[in-house]
């Protein structure tokens, strides 16, 4: 349900208009559905047009964990039969090793076997994200306690450099761990997200985007950026992957650091946003002509809305935080989406990929496609965990 706990947020987001966004969200579904039931969509639109690939980006699991949200909201066997049959195709890509030198593995397998599997019971599903979680594993630096992001284990360009984003990977060990009661899953995950927390996470609470251990004696290095304004900026979408990540590595390992983590990173955030709360490409920028980046912001919603409820009831940032994730996904709705372009195949306008390349800026994107239907559909009910 929407419990909202301010007269504004109330108008902002009732249950009414939270059902009209998803029946958007469903129509689109449904009209991309002949394009993408054997291929996937491109990770950023061109001209906010999806163009269809296979199966071989970090990307490809957000199309298809929207068809299982899809499923899971309407009860309609026909998203059920197309989540069903992209199972096959992550079975495939994982045996032939299609683009798996990945931290990534855990967006792919995640969204796609692990969900498939809570919801359906699918054996292929978990064996498949089992092997997915094997094939994590063997990126993981014992000495340094990460995982390494990108590339070759050997490479020195990428040797040691975990990332922000890796913070959402790590349920797909996690789950491993009480699937199989091995717990060396577990173990990693942990180990990565206190190394995360350590060095990823800035003294004022902004974040790195990378940040580099050395893998032969654990100690730290350096930090960069990757998709950020520069080294010393904070990466707006990197800020959300956190939030939402440190809560995840709570709800595994009930470790109360990463609920003050989570907190930390949230007001950063939000102390920066500007007044639609949908944030600038980094956060060092907080007006002006930057573009903005509304999957950060559908990655946020997100992140609160886990948060809140991991909160005493008599925290008083949970009111604050359930107010702002309502005022994101309020704002998303209103003047982000795609209703008004009629030829367009996504969801949301206005995202950025890399801006310092110009790929993807000022487009839409499949991860925040994805992103707001999880947010809507948390909004309508108690939502079981994909992640």
């Amino acid at each position: 349900m929407v419990h909202s706990r301010s007269s504004e947020t109330r108008r902002a987001v009732d249950r009414a208009s939270v059902e009209e966004s998803i029946r958007f969200v469903l129509a689109t579904i449904d009209d991309n559905i002949p394009l993408f039931a054997d291929q996937f969509p491109s990770p950023v639109g061109k001209d906010n047009v999806y163009a269809p690939i296979p199966n071989n980006y970090w990307t490809t699991s957000f199309w298809t964990g929207m068809i299982w949200l899809a499923y899971e909201f309407s009860g309609d066997r026909k998203y059920f039969q197309v989540a069903e049959h992209h199972l096959k195709s992550f079975r495939q890509r994982l045996d032939q090793r299609v683009e798996t030198s990945t931290h990534d593995l855990g967006f792919l397998y995640t969204l796609s076997c692990v969900a498939g599997y809570k919801l359906t019971q699918n054996e292929a599903a978990k064996t498949t994200a089992l092997a997915a979680a094997d094939l994590l594993m063997t990126r993981y630096f014992e000495k340094a306690g990460i995982i390494q992001a990108w590339g070759n284990l050997d490479d020195p360009k990428e040797r040691g450099r975990m990332i922000i984003d890796c913070c959402m990977n790590l349920p797909l060990l996690y789950w491993a761990s009480i699937i199989t009661g091995d717990s060396k899953y577990r173990d990693a995950a942990y180990r990565h997200a206190v190394q995360a927390g350590k060095y990823l996470v800035r003294p004022d609470s902004s974040t790195f985007h990378t940040f580099y251990m050395d893998t032969e004696t654990g100690a730290p290095k350096f930090g960069k950026t990757s998709q950020g304004f520069s080294d010393s900026s904070c990466w707006a979408r990197g800020q959300a992957w956190g939030v939402y990540g440190f809560v995840l590595s709570f709800v595994y390992t009930r470790d109360p650091s990463f609920i003050g983590l989570a907190k930390r990173l949230a007001d950063y955030f939000l102390q920066r946003l500007p007044a639609d709360s949908i944030c600038y490409w980094d956060l060092v920028f907080t007006a002006g002509n930057e573009e903005r980046d509304s999957s950060g912001a559908a990655i946020m919603a997100c992140g609160l809305l886990e948060l809140i409820r991991h909160l005493p009831p008599n925290d008083p940032d949970g009111i604050r935080y359930h107010d702002a994730a309502l005022k994101i996904v309020a704002s998303l709705s209103r003047d982000y989406t795609t209703r008004d372009l009629p030829n367009s195949n996504a969801l949301l306008l206005h995202s950025v990929y890399v801006k310092s390349t110009g790929l993807g800026v000022d487009e839409c994107c499949i991860w925040g496609d994805y992103f707001y239907f999880e947010a809507l559909v948390r909004l309508t009910r108690d939502w079981s965990l994909y992640w």
